[in-house]
């Protein structure tokens, strides 16, 4: 039988044929793309004609397009349905992509002709996205090593390498560990506090499992709900301690020696390409442009943040008095707040739930949608998918013209990491008067419906969806010529602008009132709860900050200073951690063992990206505010200048384009409640 992966992707709208791939096609698949892109590529080098834009940096940008999809169908498949067999593969057949991948980048011919058009590039007369492109092309070449000698090369070629299996390592033992734990009660009094569809939930893993009683485990879904509700201190404490030592018990699984290999790695590729650090490489090709101004971005907000911070834990502290907690832990955090949260709003998560069942949320994300930017959105059972779980959709325009194929697959399962991420299977170009369309997935982690209820989501969850949907519409909307400059293909700083914009909706009347129905009376949710969510949409908004700066300080740490003297994983961390810490530490937790944004995904040096990107949503949609939530004009423009057109600026550029002037941080201090 054929390979369905060499097929051509011949199905309908050219989807992937999910139910004929097994997992021995993929290995050969692989080896046949790589055969097939290298001739493209000989095609371009062996070309006898004077190199020009189109016979060399267009043909570039379009070739591998076969090995782009099955790797895109492969790694994702390694994130949401993976498996031991498809985890063998992956460290397998990474290194093969990294070769392949500096085969084309370390080619000195190649390179050569690139180098060539670099050089007239003021002479040539280009679109400003042909010149994007150029550049782009010019550079992936010398920020990989092109004008290195032969020695060098070769150092260069073992690094990466060495970097493809330490960041798949590193993924596998966070799984691993996420899937080891397991909470099983059998005492119903150790339930005291949990809503009654979180204990269904652990009831339905438990009988799942064959056992009686309740299961808790570190997926979110049961794992936050644990934490803010459960009664039991000592179980909460049992839960935070094992979530937070992941990869970090000196077991097969531990990631302490792998993290000390990769920050090593990628300080030493840094040097060989002549860069200070990581960091340093990876800034040049970001808005903030370099370490220092990453620095000084976050320690301003430090400074904000930080006396709020301290103010919310002394009031936090405080109340847990009551209960003669005389020290607030880690494991009290969820659990008080929420208390807190109740006493100052009068309002509980567990109230807001009933108005937020999963099926409603996507109808409402999808309405939103439909009011911006003219999107309708049809589910259809045509098209293949890797789990009975993930929908489908098709995306049209008001014409009736096809602008995507949207995957969701919201529920945890063994084999898919935690957390909730968009992705692509398939890109989008443009290419003799054809307009390729994209597909799009985007991937949560929701609470599953059980025997009695549907999904019923928190309100953090229905934000999160929002978010993700962002990042999807990013991709849908996509616009431009050349693949490697469309959809998500931007700055880092600047990919989580459209999903953190998208997020203020769920906060507003006018779209909340569109979806926000009761699942068992329909009726929609109360203008008294709307303004308590708007009210408390900043509580504990300092800590969430010095939260999230933290995380953005540690991983500029690891990445922007010589890291060979570093013995101890944690009390580096510790060291990182000092001017931000409001809770004890916990000796047997260590955050960077599984912090899968900065060591197995593209945050490196980037994770400070969500704040940057705050600043930017919190000025655009002051603008939103002012003109209207759904205000056709400002909706347009935003898609316009932003949506479609990709990587095809640079993205202050767009970014003025659609807001008229530069972004400030007042708009997000504000909204944060740190600057009245």
């Amino acid at each position: 039988m054929k390979n369905p992966l060499l097929n051509n992707f011949n199905t309908l709208y050219s989807t992937a044929p999910f139910s004929k791939i097994k997992n021995e096609h993929f290995q050969p698949a692989f080896v046949e793309a790589i055969k097939i892109s290298k001739e493209e590529i000989n095609k371009i080098i062996d070309n006898k004609e004077v190199p020009t834009f189109e016979n060399t940096i267009e043909a570039l940008d379009f070739s591998g397009q076969l090995l782009d999809r099955i790797s895109s169908v492969f790694f994702n498949l390694n994130s949401a349905e993976t498996n031991d067999e498809i985890q063998k593969i992956a460290q397998e057949v990474s290194p093969m992509l990294t070769e392949f991948s500096n085969d084309i980048r370390l080619n000195k011919k190649l390179f050569k002709r690139v180098q060539l058009i670099f050089d007239i590039i003021d002479e040539l007369n280009l679109t400003p996205e042909q010149e994007t492109l150029l550049t782009n092309k010019y550079k992936s070449f010398v920020r990989n090593g092109a004008n290195l000698n032969e020695t060098d090369k070769l150092t260069l070629r073992k690094i990466d390498t060495e970097l493809s299996k330490l960041k798949l390592n590193f993924g596998e033992n966070v799984l691993a560990e996420t899937n080891t734990f397991e909470l099983h009660l059998t005492d119903k009094k150790a339930l005291k506090g949990l809503p009654e569809s979180t204990v269904e939930a652990a009831q339905m893993i438990a009988k799942q499992k064959n056992k009686k009683g309740w299961i808790f485990t570190l997926d979110y879904p049961s794992y936050i709900p644990f934490m803010t509700y459960a009664a039991n201190r000592k179980l909460r404490k049992k839960m935070a301690v094992a979530f937070g030592k992941k990869a970090f018990q000196n077991n097969e699984n531990d990631n302490q020696q792998i993290i000390l290999d990769l920050v090593k790695l990628r300080y030493k590729r840094a040097q060989l390409l002549g860069y200070n650090s990581h960091s340093h490489f990876i800034l040049e090709e970001r808005m903030a442009e370099s370490p220092e101004n990453v620095a000084n971005f976050l320690n301003d907000l430090l400074e904000k943040a930080k006396p709020a911070a301290q103010k919310e834990f002394d009031n936090l502290s405080n109340f847990a008095k009551k209960d003669d907690i005389n020290q607030l832990e880690k494991w009290d955090s969820a659990y008080y707040s929420e208390k807190l949260k109740k006493n100052l709003f009068d309002l509980e998560e567990e109230q807001l739930k009933p108005y937020f069942k999963l099926e409603n949320v996507i109808e409402g994300v999808f309405l939103v949608s439909n009011k911006l930017y003219d999107l309708n959105f049809e589910e259809i059972h045509t098209i293949d998918t890797y789990h009975q779980d993930v929908k489908t959709y098709k995306v049209t325009d008001t014409s009736g013209e096809l602008i995507a194929i949207l995957y969701a697959d919201f529920f945890p399962r063994k084999g898919k990491r935690n957390g909730a991420w968009m992705t692509s299977f398939k890109g989008q170009w443009k290419r003799n008067s054809e307009n390729s369309r994209p597909h799009i997935s985007i991937v949560c982690n929701f609470t599953k419906p059980t025997e009695t209820k549907p999904s019923l989501l928190t309100f953090n969850e229905v934000t999160t969806l929002f978010h993700e949907f962002g990042h999807a519409l990013h991709g849908m909307l996509a616009n431009t010529i050349y693949p490697s400059l469309s959809g998500t293909n931007v700055y880092w700083d600047f990919v989580e602008l459209p999903s953190q914009l998208l997020e203020n909706w769920c906060y507003e009347k006018e779209a909340l009132n569109l979806f926000a129905k009761h699942y068992e009376t329909q009726e929609t949710i109360p203008m008294d709860f709307i303004k308590k969510i708007k009210k408390s949409s900043n509580f504990l908004e300092g800590m969430q900050t010095l939260r999230q700066l933290s995380f953005g300080i540690l991983d500029m740490n690891w990445h922007s200073e010589n890291p060979s003297e570093i013995k101890s994983v944690k009390e580096f961390e510790n060291l990182a951690f000092k001017n931000t810490q409001l809770f004890p530490d916990v000796k047997e937790n260590c955050m960077s063992t599984s912090f899968s944004h900065i060591f197995q995904g593209g945050y490196s040096s980037g994770y400070y990206s969500y704040k940057w990107a705050e600043v930017l949503d919190a000025d655009a949609f002051a603008l939103f505010l002012e003109n209207g939530i759904f205000d056709k004009v400002t909706s347009t423009k935003f898609k316009n200048t932003i949506l479609t057109k990709g990587g095809t600026k640079k993205p202050m550029e767009l970014y003025q384009n659609f807001r008229g002037k530069k972004p400030t941080n007042h708009a997000l201090l504000k909204r944060a409640g740190l600057i009245k």
